[in-house]
């Protein structure tokens, strides 16, 4: 069963996600909450598996929020999942900074939504390797001027097949995928990836693919 958690200011919407969530096989709405500070008040008490959290909210926003949750979590942290109406505004590239593990369009169909809970909740960054490209080239091109996070010599710290791996989940492939592309189980891929955040102190693999662009290791385009 996945626990998930419903933020978002807009009742109406509130009560789709829910009702379509919990008439689903397999997951239960813990919790709706209208704004940020609910949201952190709610994640708290409930403990969700994953969060579907909007950006655009009176009062805290999701990103502060995404950042209180995931920062006062004890045990496993919730998946957060970001609703989006894919503007590529600024605030859904401070949602990839604060920890999200992926994205979901507001006008996705039922499948979909399902889908996306269900892949984020399972370690995947996003839903679709499409949506991972695209938000995270035209991110880094408007911050491309700024200071990258992690410098380039911090990337030094990883084997060579870490690095093959971070390369492969920047371009979007999915652990699978990339254990077919390099011959190696799975289970291995996982095993690069979490070494990979450990040595980086990444808290997501979104945040990882934000990374490898940041830092050079993958270009816009590539």
């Amino acid at each position: 069963m996945i626990r998930v958690l419903v933020v978002d200011d807009q009742f109406l919407i509130r009560a789709g996600l829910t009702g379509l969530l919990d008439a689903a096989p397999g997951f239960e709405v813990v919790g709706q909450a209208g704004d940020g500070e609910e949201a952190v008040r709610l994640a708290a008490r409930t403990r969700p598996d994953v969060i579907l959290m909007d950006i655009r909210m009176p009062g805290m926003s999701g990103i502060e929020a995404i950042e209180r949750i995931l920062a006062g979590a004890g045990g496993p942290l919730p998946r957060v999942l970001v609703l989006t109406t894919f503007d590529l505004d600024e605030y859904v590239y401070g949602a990839l900074r604060a920890g999200a593990s992926g994205f979901l369009l507001k006008n996705s169909g039922p499948e979909r939504l399902l889908a996306a809970v269900t892949a984020v909740q399972g370690g995947d960054a996003l839903f679709a390797p499409s949506v991972t490209r695209r938000l995270v080239e035209a991110f880094v091109r408007q911050v491309r001027s700024a200071p990258a996070a992690t410098p380039p010599s911090a990337l030094g710290m990883l084997t060579s097949r870490e690095t093959e791996v971070l390369k492969l989940i920047a371009h979007g492939l999915s652990n699978l995928e990339i254990a077919d592309r390099l011959s190696i189980s799975e289970a291995t891929v996982k095993t690069h990836l979490n070494r990979t955040m450990t040595k980086l102190n990444l808290g997501s693999r979104t945040q990882a693919v934000v990374l490898a662009y940041e830092s050079g290791l993958v270009t816009p385009g590539g």
